[in-house]
């Protein structure tokens, strides 16, 4: 359905992230190697970043004390989404050059049959600190409608596609723990109890990116100068790249990599 890509490490340009290497995210919008479902990711696209400590516009840390609030921590992401192909925005290929970022959350979309190409249904969606891609299907989107309403204040959550009810679960179970990959665990698993599906889920923080292996292919790859990646298939032919077993999740920091089952 699409192709999605994390990223936590050194501070890195987005064209390097999404552009610079021989299978990109870039490449794989028209050229995926992996893809199971579908052909083409030419639906629309999205990058989401964190910006430094101090970036002007940048949203201070919530007050930790404060009741309802979500878990303190760096600054929000910033987003930029568009419907159309991410080889034809030569606009946002240029500006990649110029924007550096430590963690980062891209998507390439191929549409859910049934579902349009708007913009509103290009990810990564964004709550609070919280960054979200789903790369796969629901085959009862409404059945999952239902069961998973979305939460006060996440517009993204109501969007027109069948990822939103799985990403307005998420932030309900994230804003009540502060465990995103138990977070995303959950989902996957509250989310079969509802509707068949492929549910791999790919998620930041800001502090740690976490993706599930629940129906597609999710692969990790930790480079010696410390930086971090998980995607849907590998943009090189890297010797470090390691494939997360089915039905697995994956949490990364900057200090380590681990992988646990869902269940």
């Amino acid at each position: 359905m699409c192709r999605h890509l994390a990223y936590l490490g050194p501070p890195r340009t987005l064209h390097e992230l999404l552009y610079a290497a021989p299978h990109s995210l870039h490449v794989q919008s028209w050229a995926p190697r992996m893809q199971r479902h579908g052909t083409v990711n030419a639906d629309g696209f999205g990058v989401g970043w964190y910006p430094p400590h101090g970036t002007p516009g940048s949203a201070a840390p919530p007050d930790p004390s404060a009741p309802g609030l979500p878990p303190a921590g760096p600054p929000g992401p910033l987003r930029y989404r568009r419907a159309m192909p991410i080889w034809s925005d030569s606009s946002f290929a240029d500006a990649a050059r110029a924007i550096t970022s430590g963690c980062v959350v891209a998507a390439v979309r191929d549409a859910t049959v049934g579902f349009g190409s708007e913009e509103s249904g290009a990810q990564p969606f964004r709550a609070d600190r919280l960054l979200f891609s789903h790369n796969g299907a629901v085959k009862d989107d409404e059945a999952l409608a239902a069961a998973f309403v979305p939460p006060p204040g996440v517009l993204d959550a109501r969007s027109p596609v069948d990822s939103a009810p799985l990403f307005a679960h998420t932030v309900r179970l994230w804003r009540a723990s502060g465990d995103l990959a138990g977070a995303l665990a959950g989902v996957v698993r509250h989310a079969r109890e509802h509707s068949d599906g492929r549910y791999n889920l790919l998620a930041a923080d800001g502090e740690s990116i976490v993706a599930t292996a629940a129906g597609d292919t999710l692969f990790t790859l930790r480079e010696p100068g410390g930086g971090v990646f998980l995607a849907s298939e590998p943009f090189d032919d890297a010797r470090g790249w390691r494939e997360v077993p089915e039905g697995s999740v994956a949490v990364a920091t900057r200090e380590r990599t681990g992988i646990h089952p869902i269940a």
